[in-house]
């Protein structure tokens, strides 16, 4: 018998499939890297295309300019707790309904999954919207960010298709011996369910992180504004805001703004991503499979 790993087009394969691998790290890491090189270089080597892959005239001239802002930490605070708390939210939302919708014989569900897929195509529109944030006092307030999307459909769709790959005999056994639905949830779904669950809080944390137009829309004090509204008005400021008079130092920041602003806002989910990187592809493929 032939082993397969010995034949000449395996290891052909194998070369092959490394070789556009690499080419595909390469092509992803390096707007990054750029990204942090520039980020900590002079202003004057990034005007005249010197700085590729390592600093040139290493300054953190920039950082520092950001850093000595108070505004900028509280804007800082801000962005944790909402991403917090907006993920806590949605994550008990979409799993209490993710559940649900997992049960085929419960009443009315064709009805329920077809009320959540209709608005991934139609929703009310960003005045509508506005309007009814407003009306609902919640301009102004923490509640305006985590609420109007604490659940995504397409997560939702996702774990709801985990649950149903889950084998009914645990559920059935745990009823039979008294256990509520909401124990069974609890202390058989949850635990066995880490990895789709895992994946599900790096999708909403990321989306959190990221989103400023929200905050932008309906937060008008500047306490209030999550670190990415922060840099966003910091982007607009040093783009139009550099005057001919200005000295070395407002030009580096202004020169630099764009690529200190992305590599604070990225840093996080970089920190956050190895330690639930082993349970990302097991998730998605896994809540995929029946979606």
């Amino acid at each position: 018998m032939v082993n397969v790993g010995t034949t000449r087009g395996h290891r052909v394969f194998r070369i092959v499939n490394a070789i556009i691998l690499t080419g595909v790290a390469v092509v992803t890491l390096y707007p990054f890297v750029n990204i942090v090189a520039r980020s900590l270089s002079d202003e004057f080597a990034i005007r005249s295309g010197k700085v590729n892959l390592v600093p040139v005239g290493f300054t953190f001239r920039t950082y520092e300019y950001v850093a000595s802002d108070p505004t900028f930490w509280i804007n800082y605070r801000n962005t944790v707790v909402y991403t917090v708390v907006a993920t806590a939210i949605a994550m008990v939302m979409t799993t209490c309904y993710a559940y649900v919708l997992s049960k085929k014989h419960l009443k009315g569900r064709t009805f329920l999954i077809g009320v959540a897929v209709f608005t991934m195509f139609f929703t009310g529109g960003l005045i509508p919207n506005y309007i009814l944030i407003s009306s609902l006092g919640l301009k102004d307030s923490i509640w305006a960010i985590v609420l109007p999307n604490a659940i995504s459909v397409f997560n939702l769709l996702v774990m709801k298709a985990f649950f149903e790959g889950l084998p009914t005999e645990l559920e059935e056994a745990a009823a039979i011996d008294g256990m509520s639905t909401y124990g069974i949830l609890l202390r058989i779904v949850l635990p066995l369910s880490k990895a789709v669950l895992a994946t599900m809080v790096l999708f909403y944390a990321v989306s959190f992180w990221n989103s400023w137009f929200t905050a932008f829309l309906y937060l008008s004090q500047s306490d209030l504004f999550p670190v990415t509204v922060y840099l966003r008005n910091l982007i607009a400021g040093a783009t139009t805001g550099t005057s001919v008079g200005a000295d070395a130092t407002d030009l580096t920041v202004a020169t630099n703004i764009k690529s200190v602003t992305m590599v604070l806002t990225v840093i996080p989910i970089l920190v956050v991503y190895p330690f639930v990187q082993r349970y990302f592809v097991k998730g998605v493929m896994l809540g995929a499979v029946k979606g």
